[in-house]
């Protein structure tokens, strides 16, 4: 099985990453799929005898969506291309907003009434051709694939609206004149509809841009050439073309290009050795000195000197890469509460046009043919401010913008579920040795029981306070386990403030008291950092590793601390907190605003004599406001302390 994030063209709402997810799934071969909606991304885990990414492509070309699959394709290049031109239809749209607005509202006096509505018939048709056309194609592909999404509301929204006004332009005053009925057109409101519309996408895309910044900043850590050493000469080439064997020269305040190892160095403070500050992979915020065969990192920075090594890692299999593929996928995962939302926004879009096809003909029943105008705005009104993209928005930007926090707090989470579930922990199992204590590569292991137990191993720094923090201002009960014997254990234990502790344990019993505190219901977090707690990690509802562990651990682990401070925990367990608290808020003013904006725009209120009515206009207003607040709100998170 093969699992790839992989970037999507095209979504636009909640019901097209719904609809991208159902078709992926729907593929043989395919074993899960996850879209989300801000990363623009499927998270996709298939199998590679069975199912190719172009296969995947051309099913997802069919219902008007596309897949970045071509490696060399620069997403970042096809987003900026894409934010451009979409900018470009903003500024077009306005133009002709307000000049259809002028035209209109007689602002410039053109003359007989036939000739007003001529021209802004034209300006509403040229913003049509040059600006809402996509509106239209996409519409009429859901409805080919017997699918529908925000595009087809707007689309049915100003299709309606201007096909009536261009009705009411030219035979109008014969059909409702005759009748008494006084004949209005509507072209500033269709084109007022897609020019807020394309707006509120605008605003959307740049606060998108801003809640993956920490994408952004992890990616900008590698450099875009290195100094590939050929003979006694140097050649700055791309950094796509370093091979694995490559030897590569590196000097103070670059980054290195590559993983690899080194094979020599020197500076003014060491004759053999450089320092490398890698804070930004480890956290750690002293340099590292590095000598002949000491590894590098690609993403980490010479502080002074300059050495050469072999590179060992390229390419996506560098530990950088690794960690931001992790994030990625990470971003692209879901909550749980995110799969009731998208089966939601699956229903939502038929729903709405039932609604406002029901508010139609109550109006016209009701009042009469003098009423239908009136009808028929109100069901535009429906049909635009019904837009489920808040709702689609409300997890995903959220969880996007905690997982990258994470991220810049050297905490990597491998998924949506182990974020949401780190709030709920209330007991934790922490290993000794490796987790708590760092141990002495330098004592013999034989003469180890005669000496003191400072001797042997050290305390983590911040260990005690992140223990404290856990079990005082958490409320987490924390248990110590190691297979060390009873008075190291204690003394361990008591110098890390941990009252509850077992020694002389096997992996059998580190999976064992999980099972029993579970049994207790208790939500038990397990900390560790070898092949001996694989099984309690495994087993436990949220899995730590210590970056510097084994990669058994680190692969069964959800949450990896890529740094030896042990305070990242609760700030983990806190950001978790705050993140689900902004789903909640989210998902709580996304679906207050339907159910109380989408009556407001049928008119109900007409009924309780009060006369008030969201127009089309207005609708769109709201409705762009809607979801760039949901975006915005979630962007709370990055300054959260």
């Amino acid at each position: 099985m093969m699992k790839k994030t992989i970037p999507v063209v095209g979504m636009a709402c909640a019901a097209c990453s719904a609809h991208v997810e159902r078709t992926l799934n729907s593929l043989q071969g395919v074993h899960s799929a996850a879209v989300s909606l801000p990363g623009r991304s499927a998270l996709v885990d298939y199998d590679e005898q069975v199912i190719s990414p172009e296969e995947m492509k051309r099913a997802i070309n069919n219902i008007g969506y596309d897949l970045v699959i071509d490696e060399e394709q620069s997403v970042e290049a096809i987003e900026q291309n894409e934010y451009s031109l979409l900018r470009r239809k903003v500024i077009l749209s306005w133009i002709f907003a307000v000049l259809c607005m002028a035209v209109s509202m007689r602002w410039i006096d053109l003359g007989a009434k036939n000739i007003v509505n001529q021209v802004a018939l034209l300006l509403a048709l040229a913003n049509f051709i040059c600006c809402g056309r996509a509106f239209f194609t996409n519409a009429w592909r859901q409805l080919v694939h017997r699918s529908a999404n925000m595009d087809t509301l707007v689309a049915l929204s100003t299709g309606i609206a201007f096909l009536f006004s261009v009705f009411n332009t030219f035979v109008g005053e014969q059909v409702w004149g005759s009748r008494g009925i006084e004949c209005h057109t509507y072209f500033d409101a269709s084109v007022m509809i897609i020019t807020f519309v394309l707006t509120g996408r605008l605003l959307e895309e740049k606060a998108r841009n801003s809640a993956a910044s920490s994408i952004r900043q992890l990616m900008g850590l590698s450099p875009k050439t290195a100094h590939l050493v050929q003979g006694d000469s140097l050649q700055e080439v791309p950094l796509a073309t370093i091979k694995i064997g490559d030897t590569v020269e590196v000097r103070a305040g670059e980054k290195i290009p590559v993983d690899g190892i080194v094979t020599s160095a020197t500076s003014f403070m060491h004759s053999t050795g450089v320092y490398v500050d890698e804070s930004m992979i480890t956290g750690e915020p002293t340099p590292v000195l590095k000598c002949e065969g000491g590894d590098v990192l690609a993403g980490t920075v010479v502080s002074q000197g300059k050495f050469q090594f072999k590179a060992r890692q390229v390419g996506e299999h560098t530990a950088l890469a690794q960690i931001i593929q992790m994030v990625q996928q990470a971003q692209a995962s879901k909550a749980p509460v995110q799969r009731i939302v998208d089966k939601v926004a699956l229903v939502f879009v038929p729903v709405v046009l039932l609604l406002a096809l029901l508010t139609f003909v109550l109006w016209w029943v009701v009042g009469g043919n003098a009423l239908l105008p009136h009808a028929i705005l109100s069901a535009i009104s429906v049909l635009v401010i019904a837009c489920p993209c808040a709702m689609g928005l409300a997890t995903p930007t959220a969880l996007m913008v905690g997982m990258g926090k994470a991220a810049q707090m050297n905490v990597l989470i491998k998924d949506a579920t182990a974020l949401e579930a780190l709030r709920s922990v209330d007991a934790m199992v922490v290993d000794k040795t490796g987790t708590l204590t760092i141990p002495n590569q330098q004592i013999d292991f034989t003469e180890a029981d005669d000496l003191s137990f400072e001797a042997r191993e050290t305390l983590k720094p911040h260990a005690r306070e992140a223990m404290e923090i856990l079990q005082k201002q958490e409320n987490i009960a924390v248990y110590m386990m190691s297979g060390d014997r009873h008075d190291t254990v204690k003394y361990w234990a008591e110098h890390a403030g941990i009252s509850h502790f077992y020694s002389k344990v096997l992996p059998q019993d580190k999976e064992n008291l999980v099972h029993q505190l579970q049994n207790e219901g208790k939500k038990v977090a397990m900390v560790g950092d070898g092949i001996n707690d694989t099984q309690a990690l495994a087993l436990a509802d949220v899995s730590i590793a210590m970056g510097k562990g084994t990669d058994v651990a680190m692969d069964v682990a959800q949450v990896t601390l890529m740094s030896d401070d042990l305070r990242r925990i609760p700030q983990a367990i806190r950001l978790s907190k705050q993140t689900v608290q902004m789903i909640w808020q989210n998902l709580f003013w996304a679906f207050v605003y339907n159910l109380s904006c989408i009556p407001l725009a049928a008119g109900v209120l007409y009924i309780f004599g009060i006369n008030f009515q969201i127009t089309p206009m207005w609708a769109s207003v709201l409705m762009a406001f809607s979801s760039v607040s949901v975006v915005l709100n979630s962007l709370r998170l990055k300054y959260k302390k």
